[in-house]
């Protein structure tokens, strides 16, 4: 029963790839869809291998309270005993970590240079996600804090901080996209974006119901609390958007499903039903307020990285420590001493996440561009990047060599072109 969950389980997260990829997708220009898209993608592929070699062995394997030993390293030891077996454990947390990995894109599509985005998550599901997961799921420091272990049913610290607080720096490093406040950065297709977070509440249930690791009454609790944390944030923000847009968007329907989902993530096995009705309620006003301040800045978070999963995933854990309860499958009740625990877990994993993000970035950029080049951005990273276009209107695709001269002549050549016949194709 056990095995047969988690199996399902690891399905619905794994499909929360495809859905993510058409949530970002939708919300950027036509022009960059593609590398959008594919940077969900090859997170799988990348993420997939390091986890495989390494990274689980440095968040699972005995080690010390940071970091996990080399006992798994290449999938040593990982076999068919258990239940669920051990190489069913290694495939569930597998998927957490790519799509850890994939919520980063979020904050520098439209300019990111897709092969430093490779290095950048290869080296980052090991330095950064690896060592997180051990602190707080490995038996590691975040269960030994001075005023008791902190909680994170399903990765309010570990995924969501942990990412929003990767992009968000990783956004400043590389600076905003050339066309802010001079072009309308709009979405250039809101189904998408709805279609994909849709998927992304569907393998939601996966996501949190498996990390009780049993078809119980906890994986029951879980689902039904990834159900009515979102409910509660769709109707929040709805009223929000009333009252200070004037009408109900699409786009915001969207992002409030997240902003939901990602409240409870920290609490789904851990609290009662009302509880994750309350939580969805109240992360809603801090995320909604903090997208709406961060248009008006300077700073390009493109898709709101921080403002939905980073605030949400830091509100949800704090908010666990209210109102976790062992009326309702917890080991501990809320507590003072439980909320500092909380705070404490945040702002550690805020702080490393950060400071290791910015070390790996800056190390790459010094034998790789972190940024798309100027050429490059103007005309579109699906052309320039992978020599494809999503939406071709009949003309074909563009294609591009692997020379890199010729790369530069064609981008120079193709933007003369669009400038002399006011071809605007983005």
């Amino acid at each position: 029963m056990n095995t047969t969950w988690l199996l399902v389980s690891s399905s619905f997260v794994f499909f929360m790839i495809v859905g993510l990829a058409f949530f970002y997708g939708g919300l950027v220009r036509k022009k960059n869809v593609l590398n959008t898209l594919m940077m969900s993608f090859i997170s799988a592929g990348i993420v997939s291998i390091t986890w495989a070699f390494i990274g689980y062995s440095l968040a699972y394997a005995d080690g010390n309270n940071f970091i996990g030993g080399l006992d798994h390293l290449f999938m040593k030891g990982i076999n068919l005993e258990g239940d669920p077996p051990k190489i069913l454990d290694f495939m569930f947390q597998g998927t957490f970590a790519i799509i850890t990995a994939a919520l980063i894109s979020g904050a520098v599509v439209e300019r990111i240079n897709f092969r430093a985005y490779m290095i950048f998550i290869s080296i980052w599901s090991i330095v950064v996600y690896a060592p997180m997961a051990k602190c707080v799921w490995g038996g590691g420091f975040f269960e030994h804090l001075p005023t008791g272990a902190a909680l994170d049913f399903a990765g309010g610290t570990v995924v969501h901080i942990n990412a929003a607080t990767t992009a968000i720096v990783l956004a400043l490093i590389i600076g905003k996209r050339k066309d802010i406040g001079k072009l309308a950065m709009l979405p250039h297709q809101v189904p998408f974006t709805l279609l994909g977070a849709g998927i992304l509440w569907f393998g939601w249930f996966g996501f949190n119901g498996g990390s009780a690791y049993a078809g119980n009454e906890i994986a029951a609790l879980a689902v039904t609390n990834t159900l009515l944390s979102p409910a509660a944030a769709i109707v929040t923000w709805a009223i929000l958007d009333c009252i200070f847009v004037g009408k109900v968007t699409a786009v915001g329907l969207a992002t409030s499903i997240i902003v939901g989902l990602v409240g409870i993530t920290p609490a789904a096995g851990l609290v009662s039903p009302l509880s994750a009705l309350l939580i969805g309620f109240i992360a809603t006003f801090p995320c909604y307020f903090m997208i709406m301040w961060r248009a008006k800045t300077d700073i390009d978070d493109s898709l709101d990285v921080f403002g939905a999963h980073g605030l949400g995933g830091i509100i949800g854990s704090i908010l666990t420590g209210f109102f976790v309860s062992t009326q309702w499958g917890a080991e501990v009740d809320a507590s003072t001493n439980q909320v500092i625990s909380q705070i404490l877990a945040v702002l550690i994993a805020i702080a490393y996440s950060a400071t290791a993000t910015f070390i790996i970035a800056k190390t790459i950029s010094l034998f790789i561009p972190l940024r798309a080049s100027d050429n490059c951005e103007k005309l579109g990273l699906d052309i320039s990047m992978h020599g494809e276009e999503a939406y071709t209107d009949g003309e074909g695709a563009i294609l591009i060599t692997a020379n890199e001269s010729e790369i530069a002549k064609s981008l120079i050549k193709m933007s003369n072109l669009k400038e002399k016949e006011g071809v605007l194709r983005a």
